[in-house]
């Protein structure tokens, strides 16, 4: 599927204007694209490519800036991918402090409160099922009007709204990742 003249120039235009040098530039924009209910607006697939975690947290933090509150994401990718750095660049993008983010692993949900939006944290790695997140208030989460962010969510897939976002990070090398937004 072709991308429609306007989609194009957005990508283009983002593209050029990085808000920083550390910034690595899109790489390659997908020809599947999804209407995102929230927003009512064509949304493309975009790849970025890494070489930091410092180039993965400031992808981030570019990506949050187009958050509104009420969305959901799905975080993929392997163990030491970069699911809670990426973490952190949502934090910095929206104005809270990077340093408080660690990985929920072991208390399933933090709560971060930044500048716009409150973001819940939670991680999936540990769970048993689908009961342990209900048990938590997951639904309720999603009903707050924060971000809900989701490490290992195709372990709960069942349970994620249909317009959740999702994101890939693939490891490619030792430092390097492939983040699919």
């Amino acid at each position: 599927m072709p991308l429609n003249a306007e989609t194009r120039r957005q990508f283009e235009n983002c593209s050029k204007n990085r808000s920083s040098p550390r910034t690595p530039r899109m790489v390659k924009i997908s020809a599947a694209l999804f209407l995102h209910p929230l927003r009512f607006a064509t949304i493309a697939a975009v790849i970025h490519l890494s070489k930091s975690a410092e180039q993965t947290q400031a992808i981030a933090a570019d990506f949050s800036r187009s958050l509104r509150g009420g969305e959901c994401l799905a975080l993929h990718g392997d163990l030491g991918a970069g699911k809670t750095q990426f973490v952190r660049g949502l934090l910095q993008g929206l104005g809270g402090d990077v340093r408080s983010v660690s990985s929920p692993t072991y208390m399933l949900l933090n709560v971060y409160e930044t500048g716009r939006l409150i973001v819940y944290h939670l991680d999936a790695y540990r769970v048993n099922g689908v009961d342990d997140f209900e048990a938590i208030g997951f639904s309720e989460l999603l009903e707050q009007g924060g971000i809900v962010v989701v490490e290992w969510a195709s372990r709960i897939a069942d349970l994620l709204p249909k317009d959740h976002l999702e994101i890939r990070i693939e490891a490619i090398g030792p430092n390097g990742r492939r983040i699919t937004l």
